[in-house]
């Protein structure tokens, strides 16, 4: 920390959630209400009135949501995004509405406090959540919660385009409809004191190319407005108040940046082929249709995992087998797209907020989810099956199924997907020729018994997050043991080789989708393995691409046979990260 003329420089480290870098004055935006006001209730006719004032709240939130939408529609450029259409269904969640009705009969206090409690509640529900993207979904419930508040006190709701333009914006939290109008209102980036990776936020900002550095926790606290900040988005850095030499530094590397991402989108969509003429495909996680285009402009060859989460997550009720149908055929006849992965549902009962039926006794981790869930909640699951045999006519379609972990339960998928299958048959709807069924290698017994389970698909693909959480007996959002998670553990690597060789033997293919995946420095590890496809977020696909074009396949199962030989991870990083700075000084300036 160093004074620069009346105000110090200060450097916060957080999470580079969308890269690029922005100077620029910083605004602060304050979203939250600091003082709820509290009162008690005289008598039921007093709880009446209050219950009407909570519900006009309602509605004049739909009705500002909706009035967003409709502006952001009429925009050139901007595609209208589902996100705001789930927090307007959000306002309808039966449980939202009836907890704070019953906390202003029950508790006799007035209708600001109850929606104060009901949001404290979705909060101790949401940090019991251990899946880092659940998880993050808390911050749409407070955004919402915070818009009712601010229509029941009467305050204005906040707009980015008071802002003005060519500012950075600073605020505790943002909402992915405020990230969507800083690209109309020309913001030049954004910090926030919380949200992770997989906030909707910080996918907005990725998918619009906004520079953007998220959990810095106290950003709120140490700058204000009119102060002159760098936003860091590669590295994770905020430098508020930088001197003259760090701001001439920024800007040189903002140009090295602007101009190295130029050249990697201009030959983004070239194959990634080795210098030895070896291949690789390449594709994209996404999570909403409306990542499609980025994912095509940054190089996708196809669709490597779209997450179904978000389909059942903070609902009023289940989603129809026609809203399932809606979103896979968005997806699968996507143009530029040669294939889609639909993974089947990743949840949990507890992880089913707005459902009462579902089980909430459930354990995130090691409970019943994923597939597990599927198949003790079999109605539920055939619905989505439907959903996606139907879409599979619109284009080349695989089914990913999640967290298997014995033989038994594959076979008893496949004979659920055959039963739905021949009914659609049955009743003249067309589903898909080419269908590939694949499983998600995430647990230890996956890998131990591969060769088994290899026999039963037409395809791995391996998630390394949980697969790297269970292998290492560590909890990846537990900021005291997150320093144990490490892809390039020696355990981890030698249990994707196993995965692979197994694959291989049995004649499929293998696919690795987990963060490992989009990690430029892992490319010439995981191309000596043998992998035949990798998956990543859309942002990662031109350096991976770039990366594999200009080594060979030789090279990189050296890299791998010398890395195999280490005894730690320390090691291991030591060594790929000192290989990969001499073999791509450009991309790996160190």
């Amino acid at each position: 920390m160093r004074e620069n003329g009346q105000r110090k420089t200060i450097v916060l480290k957080g999470i580079g959630v969308s890269p690029g870098i922005a100077t620029g004055k910083a605004y602060v935006l304050d979203y939250a209400i600091a003082n709820v006001p509290y009162y008690q209730l005289r008598d039921d006719a007093h709880a009446w009135e209050e219950i009407a004032r909570f519900e006009k709240a309602l509605r004049d939130s739909r009705r500002q949501l909706t009035a967003i939408k409709k502006e952001l529609s009429a925009r050139e450029g901007v595609e209208p995004l589902f996100i705001i259409d789930v927090h307007i269904m959000m306002l309808r969640d039966k449980k939202l509405i009836y907890n704070t009705i019953n906390n202003i009969k029950e508790k006799r206090i007035n209708a600001e406090w109850a929606m104060k409690l009901t949001i404290e509640r979705y909060r101790e529900i949401f940090e019991k959540i251990e899946d880092e993207y659940l998880k993050a979904r808390f911050s749409d419930v407070e955004y919402v919660g915070q818009r009712i508040l601010r229509n029941l006190i009467g305050k204005d709701q906040i707009r980015i385009s008071d802002v003005g333009d060519a500012a950075i914006i600073i605020s505790r939290d943002l909402s992915p409809a405020d990230t969507v109008q800083m690209k109309m209102e020309n913001i030049l980036g954004f910090a926030t004191d919380i949200g992770g990776k997989t906030s909707h936020t910080a996918i907005v900002a990725r998918s619009i190319g906004i520079p953007a550095v998220v959990g810095l926790e106290r950003v709120t606290r140490e700058i204000r407005s009119n102060d002159t900040v760098i936003v860091d988005g590669c590295d994770g850095f905020i430098i508020i108040n930088p001197e003259p030499d760090v701001l001439k530094r920024y800007e040189e590397k903002k140009r090295h940046y602007e101009i190295l991402e130029e050249d990697l989108l201009r030959d983004a969509k070239l194959p990634a082929v080795t210098v030895d003429h070896h291949r690789i495909e390449i594709g994209a996680n996404i999570e909403f249709v409306e990542e499609i285009p980025s994912a095509i402009m940054h190089g996708a060859d196809g669709i490597g995992l779209y997450r179904t989460e978000f389909l059942y997550i903070n609902k009023e009720q289940l989603p129809t087998e026609e809203e399932h149908f809606s979103n896979y055929k968005h997806v699968i006849e996507g143009q530029g797209i040669q294939w889609s992965t639909i993974r089947t549902f990743d949840l949990g009962g507890d992880k089913f907020i707005s459902d009462p039926k579902l089980a909430k006794e459930m354990n995130p981790v090691m409970g019943l989810r994923a597939i597990r869930f599927c198949l003790h909640e079999v109605e539920l699951f055939k619905v989505q099956l439907r959903a996606i045999l139907r879409a599979s006519a619109y284009g080349k379609t695989r089914i990913l199924f999640p967290m298997i972990s014995a033989l038994e339960e594959i076979r008893h998928v496949k004979k659920i997907f055959n039963e739905v299958k021949e009914d659609l048959l049955r009743h003249h709807i067309p589903v898909g020729r080419d269908i590939e069924l694949g499983i998600m290698i995430e647990v230890p017994s996956a890998v131990v018994i591969a060769d088994s389970l290899a026999k039963e698909v037409d395809f791995f693909s391996i998630g390394t997050n949980d697969l790297i959480q269970y292998t290492l007996a560590i909890d990846r959002v537990n900021e005291r043991v997150t320093y144990l998670y490490d892809p390039l553990h020696p355990a981890i690597l030698r249990l994707i080789k196993m995965v692979v060789e197994a694959a291989h033997r049995a004649g499929i293919r293998v696919a690795m989708c987990g963060e490992m995946a989009g990690e430029p420095a892992y490319t010439l590890i995981l191309l000596g393995f043998g992998l035949d496809e990798l998956s990543m977020n859309p942002l990662a696909i031109p350096r991976v691409k770039k990366i594999v074009r200009e080594a060979t396949l030789e090279e990189s199962k050296a890299l791998l046979d010398s890395v195999l030989t280490f005894d730690t991870a320390e090691e291991i990083e030591q060594h790929v990260r000192d290989y990969m700075i001499s073999r791509f000084p450009e991309d790996f300036s160190g």
